[in-house]
Parts: C-alpha cells; structure tokens; sequence
C-alpha cells in the first residue's frame, strides 16, 4: 500500500508519542512503514537511528546514521550520533573524527560534550576526557552520569583531589540508576574512600540493590577484611537472576576471595575463566596479576614468571593507551636521583625556628615492598603516634618550594624562616583533611619514595626521626615485580627487572650519598630482623623515637583489623600474626633474579645479605 504525506506525518507522530510511553517495538515498526515508502525520509531515519542507539544496536545504527550524514552532511546532530555508533562498535578512533565534525558544524551541548568525553575514554585518553567532561559537569551538574564519567577519569590520570572535591557533600539526585550510583562507589573504593562508597551505596540503592551495586559491596567488604560477610553477599549475588549481567565480575571477585582463604587452586581456576571476557590485550593485566599471586602460592614458578611477562606486557600496552606521553619518555631513569644537594648551600642552611623532633612527623621511608606497612602500624599502634594513608604531601611541599622560584634541591638555602613556616604549615593543612591529631600526638607519614626526597624533608623538618627500612634486595625486587602498580611511571619502572635493578641501584646511591651529606637521624629497621624478633625491635624503635614503652605495638595484626582499610597492597598480609612467610620468598627464583647480582653487589655487602 502506497502512504500519502498525510499519512506518513501521522506515523511518525505516533512513533514519537510510543516512544515518550516506552513502547518502542511500535515506534520502530512505524519508521519501518515510512521508510519502506521513502528510503531518504530524514526525520523517520534519525528517529529510527536513535532506537537503535539507545537499545546498544550500534552495527544497526551505523549504516542508518552513515546515510544521514550524506543526505544532510551539515547536520551537526547526524555526526554526533554516528560518533557513538561508531564507538559502540568498538572504532573509538573513526568515532571521534566524527564528533570532530559535529563540534566544526557548531555543535557545543551537553550531551555532546559527555559523548566526547566517553570516546576519549574508550581511547584510553583520560587526559583529553576529564577536561572535556569537567565542562559537561559544570554546564549539568545534576548530572549524576557525567559526574560518575567525570571521577572516573580523574582516577585513571591519578587525579584523586579533583575527583574527591567532586564527591564533598554530593548525594545521588532522585532518579539516579543505581548502576551509576555503584560506579561511583566503585571509583571511591578505589581511592580508598571505603566508607564514602558504602555509605552511597547504602543510602541510596536500598535493600533492592542491583547486582553491580552488591558485587561493590562484596569488593567493599573484602577491602575492609569483613571476610565472611564478602562471601556470604557474593553467594547470594550467584543465585541473583541478574548474575549474569555481572560477566567476568563474579569469578574475579570470586578469585579474590578464594585467595583469602588460601583456596589457591580454585583462585586459579576463576582468574582463567575471567581472562576469557578480558579479549583485549591491554585489559588482561587486571586478572594475570593476582592469578600470578596463586600460581606462585601453588608453586608453579615458571607459570608465575610467564603470567607476569605477560601482565607486564599488557600493562605497558594500558599505559600506552592512557598516558602516551608517559609512555613515549620510554622507562623512567630516576631523575631526580641525578640532581644532588649543593655542598655550599647546604653548609647555609639555618634551622632557627624549626620544630623539635617531638613536634615533628616520624618518617618512614624505603624502596616500595620493603615492609614499610607493617612498620607503619606497628608505629600506629602507639597511643602516642599516628599514621595516616599513604599520601603525597612531602611531594606536595617540594612543589610549594618550586612554586616560589627556589631551584630544588640545590637552592634551599634560599628558603626564609617565614617561608618554611609557611611550607609547614601547608603541610599539616593538607594532613589535617586526612588525620586528625590528639593533642601530644605524633604524624606518622609513611611513603616509601619519600627516600628520594630526603632533601625536602631535612630542610622543612630538620629535627625529624626517619625510619628507613631495608629488605633483602632480591626479595624486593621480586615482589615489585609481582605487584600490580597503578602509578604509570613506578609501573613502567617494574616492567622489566634490568630497570628496576637499575631503579633500585640508583635509589639507594641518592640515599646514602645525601646521608652522608645531610646527617638526618635516621635508624635503619631491617625486615627480616623485625619478623623475627619483634620485641626486641620495637623496643629499639620506641628509644630512638624517645617515646615510653606501649605492649599495644607487639600486636600490628589487632591494629590492622581495627583499623578495617589498609590503603597498601599488603592489606592482606597485615591482618595476620607477625610472621617469617615472605622471607626468602626470591629463592624460588634464583634463576631469574641472578643477572641482578652485579648491580645490587654493594648493597648486599652493605647489608650482609646472601646473593
């Protein structure tokens, strides 16, 4: 039967008004109809296109959204909706050429301005999408999706202030879907902000949470070492009618769990059947870590060693992906390593005015997995200490010196007293957002590359204790090796095991030589004397640090359970009675660990390790 215009005008005012109701098997049919009669009916193929988007059809949208952009190339809107078909059918890079054209045709909305940011992030360019949806968000800021796409894109450049000032005092609008709410609780939890992302949740999805706003709760729960409530919600998420929405989720989360309870084999077995949803290459990192963590607990040393040859790899190719510019300065050489304190300006350093070493912060310094952690708690353990996260405010007063034109670390002579009260002062500001200090209480800021920032730290705190904890180097690099970093750089560092000897060289070199040149009071806490024979340890720790004897620090495991979030990768290992498991860990390995032997030659000597 032939349609008249009349005709076709009023199917197409039907299709708009079953779309408004939701009945969109009726919309469809109805463009069907007139575009059987008319093929190039514009208005009729861009409703038919958005049905198709917005039900994830995106191999059918192209074609219909391909014709529109010849029929009407200067139809901004046309290139803005091939853009997304295009990046659902995985072409995130054709895919922006198209919102490139939609932006030249004037294109500015809001919803534009959120697509790009999502193709930016399906290119792996967080960078590019954090400021173009900061713009979204300041144009909706009800806007609980573009929020949500926002914080994202902030963690994936490491960028966690902007994300967290996005988050002070929001609570989800109504209307919220509690996927979007779940994922911001999941970039929460990431950051550390455990409590923040249960407290989301729990206020805002209810008691008929969705399955992805409980797999988050799992994940919250095992973070926090509330091991048999994490179990007892993922088996209730199993039987969930919904629990195949959550794909590779609930054999990961599954695989963590049964590493918990040391059910290594069956770890294994749920990492494999999550690396099959993980097809791209740059993306398999996230499960050969922790599956490399069981094979090495199950003893399989080769398998581990090619896991994690192929964890790396895949990380690299990450990085590639989210932080170019990292990745095309090639492997970091610990620059900063090569620019030492001057001699003569050191010798013009004035200490007036600088706090006491009771009223200065204990630091706690290392190359990365030398224990510092569990040092940390032992520390916190103390009524009369107290630690926080690991956090980057010795890096943030280094860049507060740069900021007045002072060349670091050369120049700190330069620095007035009114100058470095004011960079102590900036320093507690941002310790006070983290901890707060009882009166005659001591900051405890652990961060183990705060070695190389010695120079900053004995110039702003001349007077300030430093703990610095050694490690069998071996046993260090072997563990960096494992670890699953999310700092591009330290995780470029640790791709390969030459340029993390040479990382690790290089560190310990800047170390002593400023030592040597600065004097700071430091006392050196060897890992393996600690697990060994910890109260004699601790009591050493307690007089260097001029404080009065607490049994409390005999027991780091009670205060890590208390304490529910531990923000380091060993986490796990913390909550346990102290104990002598991950010494001698590297002797498995020899084999792969023996070309490092004439790197770290002087340490092992220095320390009187075995190599």
């Amino acid at each position: 039967m032939t349609l008249s215009v009349d005709d076709m005008t009023a199917l197409l005012g039907a299709a708009y008004t079953a779309v408004e109701s939701g009945n969109l098997e009726v919309a469809e049919a109805n463009c069907r109809d007139i575009l059987r009669e008319q093929p190039r009916h514009t208005e009729a193929l861009a409703l038919f296109g958005y049905l198709q988007l917005t039900q994830g059809r995106f191999g059918e949208a192209l074609p219909t959204f391909e014709q529109l952009c010849q029929l009407e190339p200067q139809q901004p809107s046309h290139w803005l909706n091939l853009g997304n078909a295009l990046r659902g059918t995985g072409e995130a890079d054709k895919a922006l050429q198209a919102l490139v054209r939609a932006a030249q045709l004037g294109e500015t909305s809001v919803n534009f301005q959120f697509n790009l940011g999502l193709t930016h992030m399906a290119r792996g360019d967080f960078e590019a999408a954090r400021a173009v949806l900061a713009e979204a968000l300041k144009l909706a800021p009800e806007d609980a999706e573009i929020r949500h796409r926002y914080i994202m894109s902030c963690y994936e450049c490491m960028q966690f202030e902007p994300a967290l000032a996005a988050l002070e005092n929001w609570t989800p609008p109504p209307g919220a879907s509690p996927e979007t709410v779940a994922g911001i609780a999941q970039v929460l939890l990431n950051m550390g902000e455990f409590a923040h992302a249960e407290s989301i949740l729990r206020t805002s999805v209810g008691s008929d949470a969705g399955v992805s706003a409980l797999i988050i709760l799992v994940q919250i729960h095992e973070r926090t070492n509330r091991l048999a409530e994490a179990q007892a919600l993922l088996d209730r998420l199993r039987d969930h009618p919904d629990a195949r929405l959550l794909g590779s989720d609930l054999q990961r989360v599954g695989g963590k769990l049964a590493q918990r309870r040391s059910d290594h084999e069956l770890a294994v077995e749920l990492y494999r059947q999550a690396l099959v949803e993980y097809a791209q290459p740059h993306d398999r990192h996230f499960i050969q870590f922790p599956l490399a963590e069981s094979l090495h607990a199950l003893g399989r040393h080769d398998e581990t060693i090619r896991t994690l040859l192929e964890a790396h790899r895949s990380q690299v190719a990450y990085i590639k992906r989210s932080r170019p510019l990292t990745t095309i300065r090639g492997t970091p050489q610990m620059e900063v390593t090569e620019f030492p304190c001057d001699p003569a300006d050191v010798a013009t350093w004035d200490h007036s005015g600088a706090p006491s070493t009771e009223n200065s912060p204990v630091f706690v310094v290392a190359f990365p997995r030398s224990g510092t952690t569990l040092l940390e708690l032992t520390l916190d353990s103390h009524p009369l200490l107290r630690s926080m996260d690991e956090q980057p405010f010795v890096q943030n007063v280094l860049e507060d010196v740069l900021a007045l034109g002072v060349k670091y670390p050369e120049q700190l002579g330069k620095l007035t007293a009114e100058q470095l009260e004011e960079l102590r002062k900036r320093y507690y500001g941002r310790v006070g957002r983290k901890v707060k200090l009882e009166p005659g209480q001591r900051l405890v800021d652990k961060n183990p590359l705060n070695i190389l920032r010695l120079p900053v730290i004995r110039r702003v705190f001349p007077n300030a204790p430093i703990l610095l904890a050694v490690r069998h180097p071996y046993d260090v690099l072997l563990s960096c090796y494992m670890q699953h970093f999310r700092a591009p750089d330290f995780a470029l560092l640790c791709a390969d095991m030459p340029s993390l000897t040479v990382g690790y060289r290089k560190t310990f070199d800047f170390w002593y030589d400023h030592v040597e040149l600065l004097k700071p009071r430091v006392l050196e806490v060897r890992y393996e004397s600690f697990v060994s024979d910890l109260e004699p340890e601790v009591r050493r720790i307690v007089e260097f640090l001029q404080l009065p004897w607490s049994e409390a620090m005999l027991a780091p495991a009670e205060r890590a359970r208390a304490k529910g979030y531990i923000s380091t990768p060993s986490y796990s290992q913390v909550v346990q009675p102290v104990n002598r498991k991950a010494v001698g860990k590297w002797q498995a390995y020899r084999p792969y660990l023996e070309p490092a032997r004439p790197v770290l030659e002087p340490y092992l000597k220095r320390w009187g390790y075995e190599g």
